[in-house]
């Protein structure tokens, strides 16, 4: 019996985000990341929802269409829709297509596209709203019988859920850990906690802080250091627009995440030699930082984070299909590091 088949990874690409596309080219874009991240290997795929973006249900629909077994990751915004709404989408895909989806519970986003929308609710209390609006999807979809709440937030009377979900669909649930309130729904939840990784050197073997969760992180890997980092700095360049608009998001932007990022941002602006990349995000290219370098390099940052007990992990928006093939060799070496490194700490545990 293998000792460490306990230690394995559940890896989501992204969907591209519609303003980043031109529209004619959009749904033929969305079809070609849903075929590349499958045959990656990918469990998943997140669906960003945002005020400027397309609706995420409709391109998950776009994506169960166009492949076998990827799981659309579906972000969820309380604001947007009555949890019914989303417990019906849930179960209809069920239905149509005898697949399972993922739920990405958003609490927050930009404070303008949320006071767009009527809504001030301070954030510790958007978690409250959020554990409540989840647990009513998550009954409805569990299908015990005719559900009756009386919420601080929301009422349902003998609501029950029809077409009936079968229970090997029943959604995963990811909500954000980065703050305190975020950490606590996840927990109420059952929820996986997503977090924004610091540096892997910062973490312990099994830190109670990372077990059962997952980390947002891109990654940029090539069989040398210097073709990877030309690779990086080809397509993230410095851009001094991008660095205003990522001010002029952290004033808009009360999310626990972007506080943290920032000030990783700074205290690792000086650091040498270490994969951990935080230039995208200072430019305002993407919201996660990269690992960038070898494939051993990088696969020793994976192995640290899978030791630390971080086994989810969300992939920036894959550019190409060969970008996820380098991908996979990193996760493929990854995995056998952190296995090895389990086997080390179980015969020495004082080390």
């Amino acid at each position: 019996m293998d000792t460490f088949s306990d230690i394995r990874f559940e890896v989501f690409s992204t969907c591209p985000q519609s303003g980043a596309v031109q529209a004619a080219d959009y749904v033929e874009r969305v079809k070609a990341v849903a075929r590349w991240s499958e045959e990656a290997g990918c469990k998943g795929i997140l669906v960003y929802t945002e005020n400027s973006l397309v609706d995420p249900w409709l391109v998950s629909q776009v994506i169960l269409q166009n492949t076998k077994e990827l799981c659309p990751l579906v972000a969820v915004q309380p604001v947007y829709m009555h949890p019914y709404s989303v417990a019906k989408m849930v179960s209809s895909f069920a239905h149509m297509y005898g697949r399972r989806l993922y739920l990405n519970m958003v609490a927050g986003g930009y404070t303008t596209e949320l006071a767009a929308l009527g809504d001030a609710t301070a954030h510790d209390k958007r978690y409250a709203r959020l554990v409540e609006y989840t647990g009513i999807i998550k009954l409805l979809l569990e299908n015990a019988g005719p559900v009756t709440l009386e919420g601080e937030f929301h009422a349902v009377r003998n609501l029950r859920m029809t077409p009936p979900l079968p229970r090997e669909l029943l959604p995963g649930i990811f909500v954000s850990g980065s703050s305190e309130a975020g950490l606590s729904a996840a927990k109420s939840l059952g929820a996986t906690p997503v977090k924004y990784p610091k540096p892997a050197a910062e973490y312990g073997q099994a830190d109670a802080d990372c077990v059962g969760s997952g980390v947002r992180v891109g990654i940029i890997a090539r069989a040398s250091a210097e073709e990877a980092w030309r690779v990086a700095h080809e397509r993230f360049p410095t851009d001094k627009k991008g660095q205003l608009a990522h001010k002029l998001a952290m004033k808009v932007s009360d999310s626990a995440w972007h506080k943290q990022m920032s000030d990783l941002s700074a205290e690792t602006a000086a650091t040498q030699n270490t994969p951990y990349w935080l230039v995208p995000f200072e430019n305002y290219k993407t919201f996660c930082p990269y690992l960038v370098g070898d494939y051993g390099v990088v696969s020793d940052e994976l192995a640290r984070y899978a030791g630390a007990g971080y086994g989810t992990f969300i992939l920036d928006i894959p550019p190409s299909r060969d970008e996820l093939a380098h991908t996979g060799e990193v996760f493929g070496q990854a995995l056998t590091k952190a296995r090895r490194l389990k086997s080390s700490a179980l015969r020495d545990p004082g080390a």
